[in-house]
């Protein structure tokens, strides 16, 4: 933003003879604060000192949402192509994914999304920092319109599933436009998905089960995929519009 000009000094002669008109042009026609426009108020796109560092203690919720807990994967600032709307984290255009600032061992995420009709996104988590793609190293929660995107014709990829791994029950996720909640809890090992109220999904983290599912599955061929017990929480830019709102975390370690 350009700095603003320096006021001009006004003398008593000629500043008293303007007070009198302002004042009698807001007696005629009511004066107000002019609303702050979208320039006005841009969005933060780094993280601001009077922010609290989200969930530092066990058991305490922080809200998310602030663009300010986010950051571009493999970057340092919230991305364009993501925006603030309504209190929604939305995908508008390309951007890339975005990640917590933060990361998380043990922890409850809880939030509300929906995507365009036919959409596909998603929600990473101990994901590790420095792959080339979040999704090389972290499990990921579907979010997707099951009722005509592609990938629902796969058990495993439908919506509230653990991606690629794990099959969610059908007629548990509303389609797309409309909203859905979502849980995530991760208890040492142990995690469970949770979507509108119904568990979906759980499993053992390291276990044998797990270990056999992503060796038949798509991730088989990256080693080190599903194998932090702590790392950073991500949204996905899978090229569709997605919101996320009501986004709050708890740590439970």
């Amino acid at each position: 933003m350009p700095p603003r000009p320096a006021p001009v000094r006004r003398t008593g002669r000629t500043l008293f003879p303007f007070l009198a008109l302002t004042a009698l042009m807001c007696s005629g026609m009511g004066c107000g604060t002019p609303r702050p426009t979208a320039a006005d108020t841009p969005v933060a796109t780094t993280p601001a000192a009077a922010l609290p560092a989200a969930a530092t203690g066990a058991g305490e919720w922080t809200d998310i949402t602030d663009p300010r807990y986010w950051r571009s994967y493999g970057g340092d600032t919230f991305p364009e192509g993501w925006t603030l709307e309504d209190g929604a984290l939305v995908r508008t255009g390309a951007g890339g994914d975005i990640v917590t600032r933060e990361e998380y061992g043990s922890f409850e995420l809880e939030l509300d999304w929906k995507v365009a009709a036919c959409g596909n996104s998603g929600i990473f988590y101990r994901g590790a920092a420095g792959a080339d793609y979040i999704w090389l190293t972290a499990p990921e929660y579907q979010v997707l319109d099951d009722t005509c995107h592609d990938d629902a014709q796969y058990p495993s990829h439908r919506a509230g599933g653990v991606y690629d791994l794990y099959t969610p029950p059908d007629g548990v996720a509303r389609p797309g436009g409309e909203w859905n909640s979502t849980r995530i809890v991760a208890r040492g090992a142990h995690v469970e998905h949770w979507l509108n109220g119904v568990m979906v999904g759980e499993y053992e983290q390291g276990s044998p089960a797990w270990i056999a599912r992503v060796a038949a599955s798509k991730f088989r061929e990256y080693e080190t995929f599903g194998t932090h017990t702590t790392g950073l929480i991500g949204l996905q830019d899978h090229g569709d519009m997605v919101w996320y709102r009501h986004i709050r975390i708890r740590r439970l370690d």
